[in-house]
C-alpha cells in the first residue's frame, strides 16, 4: 500500500521485497532446528564472538552466519536463539518477526529499530537486518529481552538462560487483544486512541514522536505524529496547515472542515492521493503541540465512506491518563529518557528524548538544548595517566581556551559508575552569546580512559534537571575494552598547544605545520580546500587556479566596505594590509563582527604564487582569544612556507 506523500519521512516506509522474505521464510523454517523435543531444567550457555562462524551451546560447538559489527552493535543471526534455548520464530506480515521465549514475547521489524518485548516498545540500538539472506539482529538487547544474563570475557559473548519443560502458553493474537488492553497511547508525548481489531503497530520514528499502525491485509493504515508547538494555533490555522501540504503533495481536496465540538477543536481534509487511495488527515494543538493524524482506507470510493472510520479518529485525545491500564503504551522512554550506548565499547546510558542518536561516535544532543559526547581512549603512561593528573589537564585546557572572563571552574566530586570510583568536574565557559553548564565525567579502568560530557546551556531547564537521571543510567562492562581494543584514541583536545605536526602538499606546493591539538574538518592536503577547528576557532586554506589575487582582493574589499557601512552592522573592517607572506607580496584583511551575540575576529591572507591563489583564513572568537591560541595561530601562519 502506497503511504502518504509529505515532509515527514516515517510517511515512505520500506517494505522488504519478496525474495528477501523468502530467505528469511527458508532461515526460520530450516536453518535452525530446535536443539531438543524434551526439554528439561537447565542452564544453557550460548557463546559467540565477532567475525567467528563457530558458536557453542553448554560447549557443543556449531557453525553459524558470522556476527558482525554495525555501529558499535554486535549483531548475531536470530536463528541462534531457537538453536541455543529452543526459542520460537514466527514470520509476520511482510516485515515482522515474532521470538517467542517461556513468558516473554520479542517482536522485531525488519528494518527498523522499533521493537516490543513484553508488549512494551523499545529502541533498538541497530534495526534487524537481512544480511546474504540471513537475519541478523542486535544481540544483547534481544537477549536481555527474552530473560537471559549476557556477559563478555575475552572477546566472547556468554549469553545465559535457564531453560525449562514448563513454557507459558503464548498469546498468538494480534498485540491489541493481550492484557485486556482497549486503548493505545504515547505517554511521553500525552496521545491516546481506541484500539481497533485490526491494529498491528509497524514502524515509527526513531525519537517515538511519530507512530504509525496498519492491518494485515494492507486495507488501513494511519499515523500519529506530535511536534513541538509553542505558539498557539487555532483550528483554521491547523486547516490552512493541511491544505498547504496536501497541495504540494498533488493530492485532490475532496472534503475540509474545522470541528469545534468536542474537548479540542480540530481541522479536518478528506484528500485523495496520485494513486487513488482516500486520505482522512486531521490536526489538533494542545499541550504546546500540534497532533497530526493520517488514516487511509484503500478500499474507500467516496470521500463520505471515510465516515464510517468516524469511531476511531473521533477517539482521539490528546492526554494520556496515568494509571489507566486500559491503555498500551508504545512509548518505550522512562522517566524522559531513552537507551543509547555502543556495544563495540561495552557502555550503555540514557539520553532526554527528543536528542538526536548517534551510537556510533557516541554524540548526542539537540541544537540549542545541550549535548552529551562520549569518548573512550587510553590512558597515558607514567605519571600523566593518574585520574589526578587527567581533571588537572581538562582544568588547564580550559584557561588554555578561554580568557579570564569566559569561564569558571567549579568544582571536583567523586562518582561511582559500575562498581568503579571516578570524577566529576564541573565548569561554565561562554563563547559570547551564553554560560553553558559543563559536567565532565572521568573513569578509568584496566588502562582505558572513559569520558562523557554533558552540556547544559543557561535557560534549559529540561536538559539540566535530566542531567542527574543521565548519571544515575550509565552503565559500564570494562572487560569489552579490553577485549576489543589495543592501545586506541587520541585526546587532542588535551594536548601540549604548541606541538605541531608537519603536512605538505605537491599539488599546490606549500608546507605548513598544524597544531596537533586542532581537529580536521578537511585535511587532504592535495585537494583545493584545507580546514581545521578548534575551540572557538578556525582555520582554512583555500586554492584557485582559475582566479587572480587581484580579483579576490577586489572582491573583499568591495564587500567588507559595503557591510560595514549597512544599517545595524556589526562587522567592522580594522584594516588591510601590502606586507610579504612566504617570501611573496600578500594583502591581509583583519574584521571584527558579532553573529548571534558571539563576537569574533577574522584574518584573510591573500597572494599568488606561479598560477596558483592561495587564501588563508583565520578565525578567533573574542572569548577563546587566549595567548595560547593566538600563539597557536600565530606559528602556523609563521610556517607556511612555498614549495618550488
Amino acid at each position: 500500500m502506497n503511504k502518504r506523500k509529505g515532509t515527514k519521512p516515517s510517511r515512505r516506509l520500506r517494505r522488504m521485497t519478496a525474495g528477501a522474505i523468502s530467505a528469511l521464510m527458508l532461515f526460520t523454517t530450516l536453518s535452525f532446528p530446535v536443539w531438543g523435543d524434551d526439554m528439561v531444567p537447565e542452564k544453557r550457555v550460548l557463546t559467540v564472538q565477532s567475525g567467528s562462524s563457530t558458536a557453542s551451546v553448554n560447549g557443543t560447538s556449531y557453525t553459524i552466519t558470522k556476527p558482525q559489527l554495525k555501529q558499535g552493535v554486535l549483531m548475531a543471526p536470530l536463528g541462534v536463539f531457537k538453536k541455543a534455548f529452543g526459542s520460537e520464530i514466527k514470520l509476520e506480515g511482510e516485515n515482522r518477526v515474532r521470538l517467542l521465549q517461556g513468558a516473554h514475547t520479542i517482536v522485531l521489524v525488519i528494518d527498523s529499530k522499533t521493537a516490543w518485548i513484553d508488549g512494551k516498545k523499545v529502541q533498538l540500538p541497530v534495526e534487524p537486518m537481512m544480511i546474504s539472506g540471513t537475519l541478523m539482529v542486535p544481540l544483547r538487547p534481544v537477549a536481555a529481552g527474552i530473560g537471559a544474563k549476557v556477559s563478555s570475557t575475552q572477546g566472547k559473548l556468554s549469553i545465559s538462560l535457564i531453560v525449562t519443560d514448563k513454557e507459558e502458553k503464548h498469546d498468538q493474537d494480534k498485540i491489541n487483544n493481550t492484557n485486556g488492553k482497549t486503548r493505545i497511547g504515547n505517554s511521553y508525548y500525552e496521545w491516546s486512541l481506541n484500539y481497533p481489531s485490526w491494529m498491528i503497530v509497524g514502524r515509527g520514528t526513531d525519537d517515538e514522536s511519530g507512530s504509525a499502525f496498519n492491518d494485515a491485509t494492507g486495507r488501513y493504515y494511519l499515523e500519529v505524529h506530535a511536534s513541538s508547538q509553542k505558539a498557539k494555533l487555532t483550528p483554521d490555522d491547523l486547516l490552512e496547515r493541511l491544505l498547504t501540504e496536501v497541495s504540494d503533495s498533488g493530492d485532490v481536496v475532496l472534503h475540509q472542515e474545522t470541528v469545534s465540538r468536542g474537548a479540542v477543536p480540530y481541522a479536518r481534509v478528506i484528500s485523495r492521493d496520485v494513486d487513488g487511495v482516500l486520505w482522512e488527515s486531521r490536526q489538533y494543538y494542545a499541550n504546546e503541540r500540534v497532533y497530526e493524524l493520517y488514516f487511509a482506507d484503500e478500499e474507500a470510493v467516496h470521500y463520505k465512506d471515510m465516515d464510517k472510520h468516524a469511531g476511531l479518529l473521533g477517539s482521539f485525545r490528546t492526554s494520556y491518563p496515568a494509571g489507566d491500564k486500559s491503555i498500551k503504551d508504545v512509548s518505550s522512554i522512562v522517566a524522559g529518557l531513552r537507551e543509547a550506548g555502543n556495544e563495540e565499547y561495552g557502555i550503555w546510558f540514557g539520553i532526554p528524548a527528543g536528542w538526536e542518536i548517534n551510537n556510533k561516535d557516541m554524540l548526542y544532543g539537540k541544537e540549542g538544548e545541550g549535548y552529551l559526547s562520549v569518548l573512550v581512549t587510553s590512558a597515558p603512561p607514567g605519571a600523566e595517566g593518574t585520574l589526578e593528573a587527567w581533571g588537572q589537564r581538562l582544568k588547564e585546557w580550559l584557561s588554555e581556551s578561554f580568557v579570564q572572563d569566559s569561564y569558571e571552574y567549579v568544582g571536583l566530586k567523586p562518582v561511582v559508575i559500575s562498581g568503579v570510583k571516578g570524577q566529576i568536574q564541573e565548569v561554565r565557559y561562554n563563547f559570547g552569546d551564553r554560560w553553558i553548564t559543563e559536567y565532565e565525567v572521568m573513569i578509568q579502568k584496566n588502562g582505558y580512559r572513559y569520558y562523557l560530557e554533558y552540556a547544559v546551556p543557561d535557560g534549559q531547564k529540561k536538559t539540566a534537571s535530566d542531567w542527574k537521571k543521565v548519571l544515575a543510567s550509565v552503565e559500564i562492562d570494562y572487560d569489552v575494552v579490553p577485549e576489543n581494543f589495543g592501545r586506541i584514541g587520541d585526546e587532542s583536545y588535551l594536548m601540549d598547544k604548541t606541538k605541531m605536526r608537519s603536512k605538505n602538499s605537491e599539488t599546490y606546493r606549500y608546507h605548513i605545520d598544524i597544531p596537533r591539538y586542532w581537529e580536521p574538518v578537511r585535511d587532504q592536503f592535495e585537494q583545493s580546500q584545507v580546514e581545521y577547528g578548534f575551540a572557538g576557532g578556525g582555520f582554512e586554506i583555500k586554492l584557485d587556479r582559475d582566479i587572480t589575487a587581484e580579483y579576490i582582493v577586489s572582491s573583499l574589499k568591495r564587500y567588507y566596505q559595503e557591510a560595514g557601512s549597512a544599517s545595524g552592522s556589526k562587522m567592522k573592517l580594522l584594516g588591510v594590509e601590502q606586507k610579504t607572506f612566504a617570501g611573496v607580496p600578500a594583502t591581509t584583511f583583519k574584521v571584527h563582527q558579532v553573529k548571534s551575540g558571539v563576537g569574533f575576529t577574522t584574518e584573510e591572507i591573500v597572494f599568488e604564487s606561479g598560477d596558483i591563489v592561495y587564501t588563508i583564513t583565520t578565525t578567533l572568537n573574542d572569548a577563546n582569544a587566549t595567548e595560547a591560541q593566538k600563539a597557536a595561530l600565530e606559528r602556523t601562519l609563521s610556517s607556511f612556507e612555498l614549495i618550488k
